[in-house]
């Protein structure tokens, strides 16, 4: 997470106080401001979508009709905010809304609704969410805190852009996955179906949406139940509200069914091709390259126009170790998608692994633009190492070296050997004090990946007389990875009690054992 983010969210919290809700006029709990909350939104919104498949850019009618919907219902809205409506590339169905009133549906989500009020009772339930200020209330109660403030970057793991490490995108993943409360719920369903009214769309769309929902839950589609249930669960209570909402409402609407299968008439046409995608990375994932090719040319032979199918085709390639055709793929999918952090990523690993250094330094500073993730800065590390920029590569490996998993270790190894000799202390944990037998010890802790040698200390301290000494020892012994380990110091007469609060250790000198 950045650090003028992190300022506003440590901030938030030392700062306690209330707000107006825009929608209730209610008072409600609040620690973020509204100018916190467009920082937030403005910032988490881009790497948010990039982790999540980037978006949707071989449907841009699709895209422009969301956003036609959405700003039809922003206009309605109790609060003016910026608002933004982006269709995800994504078989997830799904959607959420950033603070700030930064608004994404997943493809996956609007295969599933069948008219335009159904649309608009998705989209009005998350402008509810942003002009409530149900977001900034979720910070407020602490609900991200810990997590905004730990996370770094994790390794590349799993089968989806998902699962891929981001360095920027902590905050933004935390409030899109979280489940509000119920209140927030009942709200952004009852006023939701409000801004409908107001919009001109009849409000049994909302109705029939929830429904759907719960029909689906119930049967537990593991798709459904990973994505919008994830943090809006469905229940039978929530089908009643909105049914007992509908009766005060003024009926008439728009349900807007024959406009709605026109302008998703393409990604209908197109499903089973992103199905195809869909079982194509699931093989992948399994470790079934040929099938993944299979599924990948199905698809692309239904949509030529998608970068994801040949992204799958590259990764396909990649696998099987045709490296030269896999860089042709992601090409194709760079040139289908310029702005997805995912194809230029993939192809500087192809060309690391082909040596063609140039190349896959540019690709991976084209994705880490995009989206910074451990992988591409790894790499970026590596490559600065073998060019012999060594400060250039302890750059790129500090910023993998905090995050969990093997690579992030890695990393950390890595950081230590290159900057162990000039740095000794950054690495090794010092402690002094007598023991149980009345010596004068460092305990030494090594939280590395590296076993350590040639440790030397450097003792300041004050004899009996009050004059200022010091001394260096030598460890003889290696101080294994990740361990603990006393060490004599051997002061015995040279330190009394009443000067030991003098004493000072550090590291001097230490070097990776070989």
């Amino acid at each position: 997470m950045n650090r003028f983010l992190m300022v506003l969210l440590l901030l938030s919290v030392a700062l306690p106080g209330c707000a107006t809700n825009p929608v209730t006029g209610k008072n409600d709990f609040s620690l973020v401001s509204e100018q916190q909350e467009l920082a937030i939104g403005a910032q988490q919104y881009a790497p948010a979508r990039q982790a999540q498949g980037g978006d949707l850019v071989a449907d841009p009618e699709l895209t422009a009709y969301v956003s036609q919907v959405g700003q039809r219902l922003a206009a309605v809205s109790d609060r003016k905010l910026p608002y933004e409506f982006k269709v995800l590339n994504n078989s997830v169905p799904n959607a959420w809304a950033l603070p700030g009133g930064k608004i994404c549906v997943n493809r996956g989500l609007l295969t599933e609704l069948h008219n335009e009020s159904e649309l608009a009772a998705v989209l009005g339930h998350e402008i509810v969410h942003a002009a409530a200020r149900h977001g900034a209330q979720s910070m407020s109660k602490g609900m991200l805190l810990q997590t905004a403030v730990i996370g770094a970057a994790v390794a590349t793991q799993g089968k989806d852009y998902a699962n891929i490490a981001q360095l920027g995108a902590n905050v933004g993943a935390q409030l899109i996955s979280q489940k509000y409360g119920r209140d927030a719920e009942r709200e952004s369903d009852h006023y939701g179906m409000t801004y409908m009214v107001r919009a001109g769309y009849d409000p049994q769309g909302a109705v029939d949406l929830q429904r759907t929902f719960v029909k689906l839950s119930e049967g537990r589609q593991q798709d459904w139940l990973n994505g919008l249930f994830a943090s809006h669960p469905p229940s039978p209570e929530r089908v009643q509200n909105n049914i007992d909402m509908l009766a005060t409402l003024p009926r008439g609407g728009e349900m807007g069914e024959a406009r709605y299968r026109s302008r998703t008439a393409h990604l209908m046409r197109a499903k089973p091709a992103y199905d195809a995608y869909d079982k194509g990375r699931e093989a992948l994932a399994k470790g079934d390259a040929t099938t993944a090719a299979r599924m990948a040319r199905q698809a692309i032979a239904l949509e030529p126009k998608e970068g994801h199918f040949y992204g799958l085709m590259g990764d396909a390639e990649q696998k099987n170790g045709h490296l030269s055709s896999a860089v042709q793929q992601y090409t194709k999918a760079a040139r289908l998608n310029p702005d997805f952090f995912y194809y230029p990523l993939q192809r500087g690993k192809a060309n690391e692994a082909l040596h063609l250094d140039a190349a896959a330094r540019a690709d991976f500073e084209r994705s880490v633009a995009l989206l910074p993730t451990a992988d591409a800065y790894y790499s970026l590390g590596s490559l600065s190492r073998k060019a012999g920029r060594i400060d250039e590569a302890k750059t790129f490996y500090a910023k993998v070296a905090a995050s969990q998993g093997e690579l992030g270790k890695q990393a950390y190894g890595d950081l230590v050997d290159l900057d162990l000799k000039d740095n000794p202390g950054k690495y090794i944990q010092l402690r002094a004090g007598r023991d149980a037998q009345g010596k004068i010890v460092a305990q030494l802790t090594n939280p590395t990946p590296r076993n350590i040698s040639g440790i030397v200390l450097l003792v300041q301290f004050h004899d009996a007389a009050g004059q200022a000494q010091q001394a260096q020892r030598e460890m003889s012994a290696v101080l294994a990875a990740e361990t603990q380990q006393l060490f004599d110091l051997d002061l015995t007469g040279l330190v009394v009690d009443a000067q030991l609060n003098t004493l000072q250790v550090g590291v001097l000198r230490a070097q990776v054992a070989r």
